[in-house]
């Protein structure tokens, strides 16, 4: 089972940065696409970015334009550069591989995002 291990979160003023990383156990990230999905208290986790095996991204319409998945095959890891945050990008922070869409490997603990003043 390949274990995900997410980090980099922390507590940010609106307006700053953040990058998370994304580790996994094995070589899965050159097999998979990844995602990066976010769950705010209260609410249905959900996708912000993805990255295929090509290196093509997608974006949540919330997050484009202030967020960049991108991926180090070599090194197991995805990111996730956080520009511009706000405070409704407060959020447990994970990622998965994914496949047909759809993610399908065992959640990590996540990593948790405060934007905050």
């Amino acid at each position: 089972q390949v274990q995900l291990v997410e980090s980099g979160g922390g507590l940010v003023q609106p307006g700053g940065s953040l990058r998370l990383s994304c580790a996994a156990s094995g070589s899965i990230f050159s097999i998979y696409p990844v995602g990066w999905y976010r769950q705010a208290l209260g609410k249905q986790r959900e996708l912000v970015a993805t990255i295929t095996i090509g290196g093509s991204t997608s974006y949540a319409d919330a997050v484009k334009g202030r967020f960049t998945i991108s991926r180090n095959n070599a090194k197991n890891m995805v990111y996730l550069q956080m520009n511009s945050l706000k405070p409704e990008d407060t959020a447990l922070y994970y990622c998965n591989i994914m496949n047909l869409g759809t993610p399908f490997g065992s959640w990590g603990q996540g990593t948790q995002v405060t934007v905050s003043s």
